[in-house]
């Protein structure tokens, strides 16, 4: 199946949608772990597609993964689009930074401290990062995917932790079912696939096999 690489929000037509969130407002959400001790906890203000958020990610050492704790600050414009992540990082051996950031004219400048790194990430305009479930949110809320039926794959820059590594990987995400109290969307990365149920402002509720909201 083709599916569509576009930031356009694909609308269903014959449905009734949910009604979308209104207002400016601080709001506080912590998810659990469901596969390992680790806690994800932000608080974020949101407005439409405007997203500011700081948060932490913090680990127990648990199978090939050493305990590490990760605080990130991030800014999404009204567009829905990232234009800075500030990721920090410590373990018991070490502690890094890394600042990504999109230009206007839609170039990301990597800064790890010793001069930014530039690239286009093949037109990428959202940013996910490992065992978080907020950063799922962004492409969700962009696209409207909890609002209106639609599908994407899309180029994705990934963050993994705690070692700030930067790639680009491809993403899909997918409407499955819409509701006022919460809608479904499927998410696929390589060969995993999950759906994700999300609260009317398009955050993540329930993770199958990673985390859900407490």
């Amino acid at each position: 199946m083709n599916l569509p690489n576009t930031t356009e929000r694909t609308p269903s037509e014959g449905r009734n949608h949910p009604a979308a969130p209104l207002g400016r407002r601080p709001i506080m959400v912590t998810w659990q772990a469901l596969t390992g001790p680790r806690l994800e906890s932000a608080r974020l203000v949101l407005s439409e597609s405007r997203i500011k958020a700081s948060g932490r990610v913090v680990a127990a050492r648990s199978g090939d993964h050493e305990a590490y704790n990760a605080s990130f600050e991030l800014s999404v414009g009204e567009d829905g689009v990232v234009s800075r992540l500030l990721l920090r990082s410590a373990t018991a051996e070490d502690e890094r930074q890394v600042s990504i950031s999109r230009t206007e004219d839609g170039v990301w400048l990597v800064d790890r401290g010793r001069g930014a790194e530039r690239s286009e990430f093949e037109g990428a305009v959202d940013v996910n990062v490992e065992s978080s479930v907020l950063f799922n949110a962004l492409p969700i809320r962009r696209l409207g995917l909890h609002r209106e039926s639609g599908e994407h794959e899309l180029p994705v820059v990934w963050v993994s932790l705690p070692d700030l590594s930067v790639r680009l990987v491809r993403e899909r995400y997918r409407t499955v079912s819409l509701s006022d109290t919460g809608s479904v969307v499927s998410f696929a990365r390589d060969e995993s696939a999950n759906d994700l149920t999300v609260d009317p402002d398009g955050l993540v509720i329930d993770y199958p096999g990673l985390a859900s909201r407490v």
